[in-house]
Parts: structure tokens; C-alpha cells; sequence
């Protein structure tokens, strides 16, 4: 791949070659103003070979777009953990930010590398959005990426951060029917009844039919009555001859005792219920009945 023509560039520039430097240096953050260069290029394609001779050949790893595209953002959205890793010890800005406020973390949760987004956090990577516009943990669980929000939570990743036009995490898993990522924010301790405004995840989930998601939310605690800006509740917008219907009326009444108590000692645990419920010394029956198994 290495032999591949450069990609974004109108003009194909030579490892040899020094960048374009009609270039602008930012004092404050040491990086370097250029177009689209082969440093990044080499990143997003995975070449880290061509990405080790550049650098050696003295290309600046925090090399930046009009756009604030660094290297590192490029290798992240590509899912390449070798670059990123090469660029991170060549002193690679972690938390750069490109001008749609797009961080490398936000660029690993969209192609969904969770070595990328471990990294990333090793190397002191913010988990938290530096705007409603790109957050990472809502990124991957819309995306369907569990691995990825599995790892934000564990680092200190928001997993009820609520933003108005997407609502939270669980809300936005919920909408794209991502089941895997749904269990890892509910079992990370995410509000199950938290979602867009006054819609809550079980809206979502009555709306699109999913009963595996409704299930889901039911064993974690949702609210079958709770009612959204419209007053409807959950089962007023299930479409008709759903066999949700069902289901919904089935759980029409108040939680048994049993479940009552199950949700009580797991929000005691608040945030990371699911590894903190599997250290206590308890007889694994009774841990399996926490941890939903």
C-alpha cells in the first residue's frame, strides 16, 4: 500500500519534500499549519512504515489542516492503533480539536477501535466532550460501537451526559437499536430514564418495535407510564398489531418485590454497577440476579 498514490492532496507531495509552508506556527500549540499532507495520509491508511520514514525524515507529527486535522485525528478515524501509537510518542496532541470540534477520541469511537480509544485514554485523553456537537460516548453507542462505550465509562466517561438535540447515550442507543451498547451504559449505571427531554429511552424503543430493547429497559427499572411532552406513554406509540402490545400490558403493573430489591442495591453501586456487583463476596446465584444473568 505504501506505493499508493497520496489521496486528498491536488498536489502529491514526495517524502523529500518539505511541507507546504506558506505554514503558521502556533506558539502555544506548537503545531504547524499546512494542506493535506503525506503524513496524513499515511496515517489514515494504516502505512505505518511510510509514517515511521516521514517522521524521521523530520515531517512535525502535529502538522495540521486549515481544518485543525492533525495526523493523530486521521490515524484514530482510520481505526490504526500502530500510527496512533508512533504519533502519540513523537508527542502528538491528544485532545487536539478540529474547528467541528472532533477530537481523536471522537474520531476512534466513529470508526470503533477500542485499542484506539484505549490508547488514547492512557495517553491522557479526555473522555469528555469539548462540545455537544462531537461527543464520543454518544458517537459510539449511536454507532453501535459497545467496546468503545464500555471503555469511556470505565475511564470516567459521562454515561448520562444529556445533550438537547440527541438526549443521552442510552437515548441515542435506544433510537438506532443498538442492543450491545444499550446493556453496557444501562449495566455502567446510566439512567434508564433518561433520555430526550420527556422522552424517555422507552419511548424510543416502543416507537421502533424492539422487543428485546424493551425487555432490556423493563429489567433495569423503566417506567411503563411515564408520559412524554405529548402525554403519551410508552405503549401509546407502539404501532398497531405490534406484538409489543403485548408485552407492555403484561408489565402494565407496579415491579414484584423481588425486582424492587434488585434495582435498589444496584443503584447503590451508581456508576460501573456490573464490575463492582462481580467483586462482592456473594454466593454466584445471587450475583447472577444482579448482574441480570
Amino acid at each position: 500500500m505504501d506505493g499508493e498514490p497520496w489521496g486528498r492532496s491536488s498536489k502529491s507531495l514526495r517524502p523529500g519534500d518539505l511541507p507546504d509552508t506558506r505554514l503558521l506556527a502556533n506558539s502555544w500549540m506548537e503545531d504547524v499549519v499546512s494542506d493535506w499532507s503525506p503524513v496524513h495520509e499515511a496515517a489514515i491508511h494504516g502505512r505505518l512504515l511510510s509514517l515511521r520514514n516521514l517522521i524521521s525524515q523530520g515531517w512535525p507529527v502535529n502538522l495540521i489542516t486549515a481544518d485543525r486535522v492533525s495526523p493523530l485525528h486521521e490515524a484514530c478515524l482510520g481505526g490504526h492503533p500502530s500510527c496512533a501509537n508512533v504519533l502519540l510518542k513523537h508527542g502528538a496532541q491528544v485532545n487536539g480539536v478540529t474547528t467541528d470540534w472532533h477530537t481523536p477520541l471522537f474520531n476512534a469511537c466513529v470508526s470503533g477501535s477500542r485499542d484506539c480509544v484505549n490508547l488514547l485514554l492512557q495517553h491522557g485523553a479526555s473522555p469528555h466532550a469539548v462540545s455537544d456537537l462531537a461527543s464520543p460516548i454518544h458517537e459510539a453507542a449511536k454507532r453501535g460501537h459497545a467496546a468503545c462505550v464500555e471503555t469511556l465509562a470505565a475511564h470516567g466517561g459521562d454515561v448520562d451526559h444529556n445533550i438537547s438535540h440527541l438526549g443521552t447515550p442510552l437515548y441515542l442507543a435506544c433510537e438506532n437499536q443498538q442492543i450491545a451498547c444499550a446493556r453496557k451504559l444501562l449495566e455502567s449505571g446510566a439512567s434508564v430514564n433518561q433520555g430526550r427531554g420527556l422522552d424517555s429511552p422507552l419511548h424510543a424503543v416502543a416507537r421502533v418495535s424492539s422487543g428485546e430493547l424493551a425487555l432490556l429497559l423493563m429489567d433495569f427499572g423503566a417506567d411503563t407510564r411515564a408520559k412524554n411532552a405529548e402525554g403519551k406513554r410508552p405503549l401509546e406509540l407502539v404501532p398497531p398489531e405490534s406484538p409489543l402490545t403485548r408485552l407492555f400490558l403484561q408489565r402494565e403493573g407496579p415491579p414484584s418485590l423481588l425486582q424492587l430489591c434488585r434495582l435498589r442495591i444496584r443503584k447503590c453501586f451508581r456508576t460501573q454497577q456490573h464490575h463492582k456487583i462481580k467483586g462482592l463476596i456473594l454466593p454466584e446465584e445471587l450475583k447472577r440476579f444482579l448482574l441480570h444473568m
